[in-house]
């Protein structure tokens, strides 16, 4: 028997359940690339739907679907604003200055939230020394602010900034649901603040792979073009599109339990002398900070060499991320494993 280990590394690392792959099984395909895959366009049509949105269209990843929102929205020598530790700027290979020509303004703000207050400072003039503000990007849940949540009233004043301003508003949803689940807002009420709104399947959901971009009809028409350019065009999709219907239909309401279960884990992190805090939990990531900040990686090895695989987070500070795939029985031995450290 293999040795036990529990993978807190991401919920990108969740794995499709028995009837996930009975659903993939069973999937009517076609080309997708034609438009010709009915159970691509049955989950694109289920969740312009659901977010009330004209239109969808499935992706790779959500990478993807975030430059290619960047890609339509802004133009070459154009400015993009966003939180200093958003994913768009941070983990997608310099994806908005090498596919769209575009600078970023980099904000501040708390666990990786903005203001509308900080934004409209930072909206430049019409100057010739400046780039033209061109897009405003959100991302909520915040990774790097742990799984921070924004609140509903200040994304409204910010979309109600970007529409004065006439500048589109972009969300990068990759963990959307966590959110949601937390805020208690509506889900058709949270995306009409936004132009278009990238949701990811393959993380909390538990979709093998992609993501769905929404917005209006024509943004999506766009939005294909720009896919096929960046090599995004799929054939028979349908059976991973299935995986994304079944994970939408089922495992959107089970999001609060893996909320749960890393409030649990922070409360035991806590009590050990080697930690010095925590980012307060809303969701599913938990951000430990220790209290040697050179040690990080001796505990991650520690971890591991117990059975149990978390992430670094910068200097100081591990990640653990509970997901579908995290039983009561991990949740058990992890809890003993933090004990023996």
């Amino acid at each position: 028997m293999d040795r036990y280990f529990v993978d807190f590394r991401s919920d990108t690392v969740t794995k499709p359940s028995i009837e996930m792959r009975d659903a993939m099984f069973r999937a009517f395909v076609g080309d997708d690339v034609y438009g010709e895959d009915p159970t691509v366009n049955e989950l694109q049509e289920y969740a312009a739907q659901l977010f009330g949105k004209e239109a969808a269209l499935f992706c790779t990843s959500g990478t993807q679907t975030n430059q290619i929102a960047i890609n339509i929205h802004v133009k070459p020598g154009g400015e993009v604003i966003c939180h200093e530790e958003s994913h768009i700027y941070k983990y997608e290979g310099g994806g908005i200055a090498k596919n769209s020509g575009a600078s970023v303004r980099l904000l501040q703000g708390s666990r990786g939230r903005l203001t509308a207050s900080e934004i409209e400072k930072w909206i430049m003039p019409d100057d010739v020394h400046f780039p033209v503000t061109q897009l405003i990007s959100l991302e909520d849940t915040a990774n790097r602010g742990g799984g921070a949540v924004y609140d509903f009233q200040e994304i409204e004043a910010i979309a109600h900034l970007a529409k004065s301003k006439n500048i589109p508003l972009h969300l990068d949803g990759a963990r959307i649901f966590n959110a949601l689940a937390v805020n208690g807002v509506e889900i058709k009420r949270y995306a009409a603040a936004f132009d278009s709104i990238s949701i990811c399947l393959s993380k909390g959901l538990g979709a093998p792979v992609g993501s769905l971009l929404v917005g209006t009809k024509e943004f999506i028409h766009q939005a294909r073009r720009v896919r096929k350019v960046m090599g995004g065009g799929m054939r028979q999709a349908g059976f991973l599109a299935a995986a994304g219907m079944f994970a939408l239909k089922n495992h959107v309401s089970r999001l609060p339990e893996d909320h749960d279960k890393a409030k649990q884990l922070e409360s035991v992190f806590l009590t050990c002398d080697w930690v010095e805090s925590t980012l307060p939990v809303e969701t599913n990531i938990l951000v430990v900070i220790l209290k040697e900040e050179l040690k990080r990686d001796h505990y991650i090895q520690k971890f591991g060499e117990l059975g149990v695989k978390v992430s670094a987070f910068g200097p100081g500070m591990i990640r653990l991320v509970t997901h579908l795939d995290i039983s009561s029985e991990d949740m058990v031995y992890t809890i003993e494993q933090v004990k023996k450290i």
